[in-house]
């Protein structure tokens, strides 16, 4: 019995930027700083290798002052409609029903809903309402990958189920007004919002890539990396310079034991699914592959459209490579970063 990713889509909100339109409204942010820091700023938005971001609320409400109430109010109903659409994309990709799901898992870190998003989506769906639910939350941008080791595990030990894994998340909503910090701001320019759903299925008859294994890899002494430092003017964004440097140096142990242990290699492995954590992650990653005549192509490309959406963005990543026609027995290895810190691995096979 295996277990398949069934189909993977996405949803995105309303509103949405170029870098170019987003430019006027840092002059305004910025007012008053310094104008080596202000050109400063404005390079680090040019250089983030974002084209466009999507956010639940316009540059006008994103660059305004508003309470963290008020924020996490509009986040609270703007992912309450972003996951219901979401869901029902992706139920809809894998040709299925609200009630043929089994175990529903949400997953957000830039907002605080108590109940959770998924007991909002069993009342608006109508799911079953013996549906198993987990929300996943403090896991930042590891936890795309996180659910869907959550689902595999649970679906492994329960043939012939199925399982929604649903990532939706705002970063705008957690940018901090009077933060002029590099943390603040590279965060700003990176982030965008969205929201992903993949489903999962041990149902024999069902079609897709199979999850060959999956495991999760704990750095020691790295909780100050990356994170949200809960303030009176909300999540207030913590990430350390030192993540690339931190990743570049545990990538063998990462990547390689994991496929060792189950039969695989980096030669064996024709797919990179990876998270596209920002530019310089990007760029660290690609060295570490330079000489191997793999690329990470529809990672930068989900960057450049969409910007880093925390748990989200890795489904996206898979999403691309659901679309297309890949052969038979090819394999593919998922892979995110996040706050722990953690890195997360899924190896597939079509």
């Amino acid at each position: 019995m295996s277990v398949k990713v069934q189909a993977v889509a996405k949803a995105l909100p309303a509103y949405y930027r170029s870098t170019d339109e987003i430019i006027p409204f840092l002059d305004t942010w910025l007012s008053g700083q310094e104008e080596r820091f202000i050109k400063k700023v404005k390079k680090i938005f040019e250089n983030a290798a974002v084209d466009k971001r999507y956010s639940i609320m316009t540059p006008e409400e994103v660059f305004s002052h508003t309470s963290f109430e008020d924020k996490n109010n509009l986040y609270a109903r703007e992912v309450i409609k972003l996951g219901k659409q979401c869901l029902l994309n992706a139920l809809d990709k894998a040709g299925i029903g609200t009630q043929d799901l089994d175990y529903i898992i949400t997953v957000s870190c830039t907002g605080i809903m108590i109940p959770s998003l998924d007991a909002y989506l069993i009342n608006e769906l109508q799911l079953r309402q013996d549906i198993v639910r987990l929300p996943v939350t403090e896991m930042g941008c590891v936890a795309g990958i996180s659910g869907m080791i959550y689902a595999y595990q649970f679906l492994q030990a329960n043939p012939g189920k199925r399982a929604a894994v649903l990532a939706v998340e705002s970063p705008t909503a957690t940018f901090q007004l009077h933060d002029f910090s590099m943390a603040n701001i590279v965060s700003a320019a990176i982030f965008g919002d969205g929201a992903a759903c993949a489903i999962l299925s041990s149902h024999e008859a069902d079609k897709g890539p199979a999850i060959m294994a999956a495991e999760m890899y704990h750095f020691y002494d790295a909780t100050h990396l990356m994170g949200f430092q809960l303030t009176n003017a909300g999540l207030q964004m913590v990430l350390d310079v030192a993540v690339p440097e931190q990743i570049a140096a545990q990538f063998p142990d990462i990547i390689h034991p994991f496929l060792a242990r189950h039969g695989s290699s980096m030669e064996a492995v024709k797919h990179l699914i990876f998270h596209p954590g920002g530019k310089k992650i990007i760029q660290t990653v690609e060295e570490l592959f330079k000489n191997s005549g793999k690329n990470i192509d529809e990672t930068k490309e989900i960057l450049r459209m969409y910007g880093n959406m925390s748990s989200a963005t890795v489904l996206y990543v898979l999403e691309r490579f659901l679309d297309k026609q890949i052969p038979a027995g090819d394999q593919g290895l998922m892979l995110s970063f996040g706050p722990g810190f953690s890195a997360q691995r899924i190896l597939l096979q079509w």
